[in-house]
């Protein structure tokens, strides 16, 4: 839930910050939140292999796949991000197979080809502006940027708390998107003072929280059956789209995030009977 209400606040604050200063405005917030609780309870120190982890984990998720997501937004509506980035527990599954030596099951092949042809009819739909294209193209980074972030996260909450986890590749992504600061003083110093509310609730809610709680159920279960959970973001994204931002998705747009949702559904199956 409170990533599908990131979607819909991206999409509004954006009219006011570009991407690269939102990025650093939410992940500082979520940081000083996130720090208060770690300092309060200190976990262990994180080894050299553990930072390598952390390292890619924050640069990606939380500093390529926030600007990613936010230009994206910028070219296309909210709902429709939401069912492009709903590709990235495909892209996970694909990962595990080459890293984690899973294999490539024939139902994961062509749960491939089904959702790869799910981007292409949204690519199509929103192809009526060049600018659209490349919000698709930006989300498809997004998506594979959070794919390779899962694969990085997933060891490290077998050695460290999920919590501090979280704070440290927080941090990462934070460093990452520096050099956006002066953007971000020059557009906070305009921005109206609800703009700067709603980057608030980003960096404290879907950062902070949502992202602490998505590592502490990560370390207690599979990648895979993790990534599934968010099937649910792009159906609340567009109900939460449509009623605080009046847009909906082209019904072409709507096809394509159905062809998305079932190949990744078609992937899983084989991995649950496995």
């Amino acid at each position: 839930m409170l990533w599908a209400s990131a979607f819909v606040a991206i999409r509004h604050v954006g009219r006011e910050f570009s991407p690269g200063a939102l990025a650093l405005g939410r992940l500082l917030i979520g940081s000083l939140l996130l720090a208060v609780f770690v300092l309060a309870h200190p976990g262990r120190r994180p080894s050299g292999r553990d930072w390598s982890r952390l390292l890619a984990y924050g640069v990606l998720w939380f500093g390529v796949y926030n600007v990613a997501l936010n230009a994206a937004e910028q070219r296309v509506d909210a709902g429709t991000a939401a069912m492009l980035i709903n590709i990235g527990p495909l892209l996970l599954a694909l990962l595990a197979g080459v890293l984690l030596g899973e294999g490539f099951p024939r139902q994961l092949v062509i749960g491939s080809v089904v959702a790869f042809a799910g981007v292409l009819v949204i690519g199509v739909a929103s192809s009526s502006r060049a600018a659209e294209s490349w919000g698709v193209l930006l989300c498809v980074v997004a998506a594979v940027a959070y794919a390779v972030a899962v694969v990085a996260q997933k060891p490290l909450l077998g050695r460290l708390p999920a919590l501090q986890v979280t704070w440290l590749a927080c941090m990462v992504g934070a460093i990452s998107c520096l050099p956006a600061a002066p953007a971000l003083v020059r557009e906070a110093a305009a921005a109206q003072p609800s703009t700067i509310g709603w980057v608030i609730y980003l960096g404290a809610f879907p950062t902070a929280v949502a992202f602490t709680t998505w590592a502490y159920a990560l370390s207690r279960t599979s990648a895979g059956r993790m990534g599934a959970t968010t099937f649910l973001v792009p159906p609340l994204t567009i109900a939460l789209a449509w009623l605080f931002l009046g847009e909906t998705p082209s019904l072409l747009a709507v096809g394509g995030g159905v062809l998305c949702l079932a190949g990744v559904y078609l992937s899983r199956r084989t991995g649950r009977r496995a």
